[in-house]
């Protein structure tokens, strides 16, 4: 499916973006085209935020629709799809569709048991070509999480072979990689990180095998972190830096930005343990929170970020917001980029309005 928002033209060497603006004679055919034009991407989650609520209003700025709707058990069978109107308006408004199958939850033992099995490994790759040529995908993305370090050569090969037959029946394959620069400590949380989340990455094998990654650089502050930005503009930059430093092309790369704030305050879990949980919270809500609790907007300059904390019971409460200006921030680094693929955006709904005119602009048609 080819969107009519940004074409694409495939040669024999391999992809690259195009909209018009020069003429090129082919064998007596007139073409427009602008060479490397930028696409968008972004994410439906998966549940209640699948994004077919949201998407038909801002389907004339997004490219690539990419809802989160598939899993994969430990013997290779997939469950899921994507729903029949996002399907709809994804054809009716011509805009590519590319799902993602995962682990899920994020399971490590399902995961493991995955890459263990060679004829598992084909059973998932077999269903995503039978679905992807009936429902007329443009791609498909892996988003499998939570693996450790050691069986990072066994994920490249399971994605490698699944390139290979997507490529083949007309489909684009691609990889949502959690960013590292390899740096951890010996132990504690940074170590914990490379070891099951950053480190099975082979980020310069996986470009090479499929067609792009999705380098996801949210979530630098997230859950089990101490409160932070989402996206600071420095880690940005470094985790950027790095793949690229590592032989990835840069136009196999697609940045991650946020469109989800992020909320840490003091909270029981349910196995009665009470400690600071962080949480990803939609703009309107962030927003809210800070204006409720009469909070001051902190601009944090060096990291382009709004921040704001409160006490309740005499602990802090802390916002740090993805408004209209941190999205600017963010896309003003993307521009220091020139021949990024384009951003890959997480997750549709959860977004300041305000954002869109932001991304049309540094994405025109």
């Amino acid at each position: 499916m080819m969107s009519a928002k940004r074409v694409q033209i495939f040669s024999a060497t391999g992809r690259w973006s195009a909209r018009c603006g020069f003429i090129i004679l082919v064998a007596g055919l007139v073409f427009s085209l602008d060479v490397m034009a930028q696409e968008v991407i972004v994410y439906g989650g998966s549940g209640s935020r699948r994004g077919a609520d949201e998407f038909r209003e801002r389907a004339s700025s997004i490219d690539v629709i990419a809802p989160q709707v598939y899993a994969v058990d430990s013997l290779g069978n997939v469950r899921g799809g994507v729903p029949q109107r996002l399907l709809e308006d994804a054809r009716e408004t011509n805009t590519r569709l590319m799902p993602l199958i995962m682990n899920p939850g994020f399971n490590q033992e399902i995961i493991h048991a995955l890459l263990n099995d060679p004829e598992a490994q084909q059973r998932t790759i077999d269903f995503m070509v039978a679905e992807g040529v009936e429902y007329g995908y443009w791609g498909w993305q892996f988003d499998y999480e939570n693996i450790d370090s050691s069986y990072k050569d066994r994920f490249t090969e399971y994605f490698r072979n699944a390139a290979k037959a997507l490529q083949a029946n007309g489909m684009t394959a691609s990889v949502a990689v959690v960013p590292t620069n390899d740096q951890a400590a010996e132990r504690g949380f940074s170590r914990y990180m490379q070891a099951n989340w950053r480190g099975n990455f082979d980020m310069p094998a996986l470009a090479e095998a499929g067609d792009f990654i999705s380098l996801m650089t949210y979530a630098q502050h997230g859950g089990p972190t101490a409160p932070g930005p989402i996206t600071g503009l420095p880690w940005m930059r470094e985790m950027l830096d790095y793949a690229l430093d590592q032989g990835v092309p840069i136009e196999k790369i697609s940045i991650g930005l946020p469109f989800y704030s992020g909320y840490w305050h003091p909270d029981e879990f349910p196995n009665g343990a009470v400690r600071v949980r962080g949480n990803e919270v939609q703009f309107r809500r962030a927003d809210s929170l800070l204006a409720a609790h009469n909070a001051e907007r902190i601009w944090l300059e060096e990291h382009g970020v709004t921040y704001g904390f409160w006490p309740e019971y005499g602990v802090f409460h802390w916002v740090f917001l993805e408004n209209t200006r941190s999205m600017q921030a963010k896309l003003d680094v993307v521009a220091e980029y020139p021949g990024l693929r384009g951003v890959s955006i997480w997750v549709l709904g959860a977004e300041d309005p305000g954002v869109w005119p932001l991304l049309d602009a540094a994405f025109p048609e």
